[in-house]
């Protein structure tokens, strides 16, 4: 792997504030505890003029669920900084359509923004939504198989197969989308990162991002790629420094954000929030 410190922050031809995206589980917290280091990183970053965002794979928390739960771990965020993999799941349905969730609270706060109708697995629904769930119900399971194999639309929020935690990996929303794959012997629409869906929502939101920091090559740094930005690779969530090269290969790799923050400081001069 490459270190931190290869090349720096840059778009040929733009000016003003850097943004910054930030994967939240195994780069900001871990289980809702903040990775030492991380909270003065972002504080640093806004000190410096930087703008930030928040874009999570983590389908399960509402947005005011975040912000709380964020400040309680030292980072002060607007909801309006937040993206979630439940909201981009949720653009990609019709405003009225009959959905289905299996998934958590986030997913169905989103669809509810989004105007959907929620019903049971077991209803019609024109729509299956799948995200993380902690509470697992083999009828429902069985349900929602069954109504995406007759043709309803199987959206998954994410396909990430682990979510990191102190503990080491559990499954993700990725295990559940295969299970009910393998149940429906149906592909799903995949709505997160490193999707076209998450990429537009980020776009409309906040424009062009220039270094997107995760701990997952296979979607943050994806997703860092179908961006335009650089991708930054911390060692704090699911990636080891004993692992094979990562694909794609990271602009920089560093211990913990705090890290990657430092050193695009000291690349630019004692500043990362600006380019001129």
């Amino acid at each position: 792997m490459g270190e931190a410190g290869e090349g720096q922050v840059s778009r040929i031809g733009k000016t003003g504030p850097v943004l910054w995206l930030f994967d939240l589980d195994g780069v900001v917290w871990l289980a809702g505890r903040a990775i030492p280091g991380s909270p003065e990183a972002v504080a640093r970053l806004r000190g410096d003029g930087a703008r930030v965002a928040f874009v999570t794979n983590n389908s399960t928390p509402t947005v005011a669920e975040y912000v709380e739960r964020l400040g309680r771990a030292g980072v002060e965020v607007d909801p309006g900084e937040l993206v979630t993999s439940s909201q981009a799941a949720a653009s990609l349905i019709e405003p009225g359509s009959r959905v289905a969730v299996v998934g958590g609270e986030g997913v169905h706060e989103a669809l509810r923004d989004r105007g959907a109708q929620l019903v049971g697995a077991h209803e019609g629904p024109e729509a299956v939504v799948v995200g993380r769930s902690l509470h697992l119900d083999f009828e429902e399971l069985a349900a929602a198989a069954r109504a995406i194999r007759e043709g309803a639309r199987f959206v998954a929020t994410n396909t990430d197969a682990t979510f990191p935690t102190p503990n080491g990996p559990e499954p993700g929303a990725g295990a559940l989308v295969a299970y009910l794959q393998v149940g429906s012997g149906r592909e799903p629409q995949v709505a997160g990162k490193p999707e076209q869906p998450m990429a537009e929502l980020v776009r409309s939101r906040f424009g062009d991002p220039d270094i997107v920091v995760g701990d997952r090559p296979e979607t943050d740094g994806a997703f860092a790629r179908r961006l335009g930005a650089r991708f930054a690779l911390v060692l704090t969530g699911v990636t080891r420094r004993e692992d094979p090269p990562p694909d794609p290969a990271p602009d920089l790799v560093a211990d913990n954000l705090a890290a990657v923050v430092a050193d695009q400081m000291k690349e630019a001069g004692g500043g990362a929030g600006r380019l001129g």
